[in-house]
């Protein structure tokens, strides 16, 4: 079952769409899935008032900055706030958890199969331009949809890597981009490509995250990963960016510094999945590597992000930040100083998933006031148009 987008939705879409160095391949996306019927109603969008959004509609700066911010909220239903931020913040994204960190209880979005896929629907009921619904959905132990809600058991990367088969990881991910597409969410920051080139590393390798120490054979099975995904309108983030794999720290918890660690060969699955048009999205790492930059950690790192992965590596899509709230950006800067220079080291969509640490309820209303007041409308129409284009892939 593909996410259900109300017809108002679809025409806000189409509309903003035309205005876009995109408009091609959104359209071409858009008709692709829309059935006949619709696609027999569309002349009407032409007979709306003046107060509906039309043809000629611009959309105004607040809307192309709430594209470029993706927020966790509290509740297995819709809520009032949440609500405010898609309608009057025009938030572009919700990460979506099973377990509140703050309150420490195993309540937060997450109850069922069915209550998920009302929870989407309804969320996108609610939004303008279709929102990105996303989950961390690796398997093995990162997997918000686990078997005791009533969802598939997975494996573990780590498990996929070791077997190395790739038609059974064909296989696991079908099954998992099957299950993401039935509940409506419509991003898995997933597949994980970073080198385990640290075995003891706490936050991937201890826990069975990478594929292999080998590059090659992460980058295969990230490949199976991913094109199982697009089969069923799903998008992928690859992580973490440039590779968190040798680090001896977990960054949710601190600065992981991996200058004297880190290698080249955690590049090469990022470098060959782009080569191979796979790459529609990337996460940054909050690493810290001297080598690649001496004052900033990656997320925000303008020689990293614009610098190495687009005008080296060749990436054209979607850069997402891991998690603005680890405190590996949260207790080193503040979230002004983050957020700016995130965006201004090519970051396009902010993730703050408002589970790490304190649960702020204003949290988008700020990033978004701090977007407006210190980044320029030629670099947020930036992010704006590839968040279109990637949006585009799977209406």
């Amino acid at each position: 079952m593909k996410t259900k987008i109300s017809k108002s939705s679809r025409r806000y879409f189409l509309k903003i769409a035309t205005q876009s160095s995109v408009a091609a391949i959104l359209m071409t996306s858009y008709t692709s899935v829309l059935s006949k019927e619709i696609l027999v109603q569309k002349p009407m969008i032409h007979n709306t008032s003046p107060s509906s959004i039309t043809k000629n509609h611009t959309p105004s700066l607040e809307e192309k900055i709430g594209q470029m911010v993706m927020v966790g909220f509290r509740g297995l239903d819709v809520n009032r706030k949440v609500i405010d931020d898609i309608k009057k913040l025009h938030v572009g994204g919700i990460l979506l958890f099973d377990y509140d960190t703050p309150l420490k209880k195993p309540v937060r979005n997450i109850k069922s199969p069915s209550q998920v896929r009302r929870l989407t629907k309804a969320l996108q009921s609610y939004a303008d331009i279709p929102l990105l619904i996303s989950i961390d959905y690796e398997g093995g132990k990162v997997n918000r949809l686990k078997k005791r809600y009533g969802f598939p058991a997975t494996v573990s990367h780590q498990y996929l890597g070791n077997k190395n088969n790739l038609a059974f990881t064909r296989q696991k991910a079908t099954q998992m981009a099957k299950t993401l597409s039935d509940i409506g969410i419509n991003l898995n920051f997933a597949p994980v490509v970073d080198v385990n080139t640290n075995p003891n590393n706490p936050i991937i390798g201890k826990i069975r995250r990478s594929f292999s120490a080998n590059p090659s054979i992460v980058t295969r099975h990230a490949i199976e990963f991913i094109k199982a995904h697009r089969r069923h309108k799903i998008i992928c983030a690859l992580k973490h960016f440039p590779g968190h794999g040798s680090s001896a720290a977990d960054s949710h918890l601190g600065i992981a510094d991996v200058s004297n660690t880190w290698s080249q060969i955690e590049l090469e699955p990022f470098k060959d999945i782009i080569k191979a048009g796979q790459a529609d999205s990337i996460m940054t790492a909050h690493v810290f590597n001297n080598r690649l930059d001496p004052k900033w950690p990656a997320t925000l790192s303008k020689s990293t992000i614009t610098g190495l992965l687009r005008q080296k590596l060749g990436h054209t899509g979607i850069v997402f930040s891991d998690d603005m709230q680890m405190r590996a950006i949260a207790n080193e800067y503040g979230l002004e100083t983050a957020v700016k220079k995130a965006i201004e080291a090519g970051v396009d969509i902010l993730v703050i998933g408002n589970n790490i640490g304190h649960f702020d309820p204003d949290i988008a209303k700020k990033v978004t006031k701090i977007i407006k007041e210190n980044i320029s409308e030629q670099r947020i129409d930036e992010s704006y148009q590839r968040i279109l284009a990637l949006k585009g892939k799977i209406i």
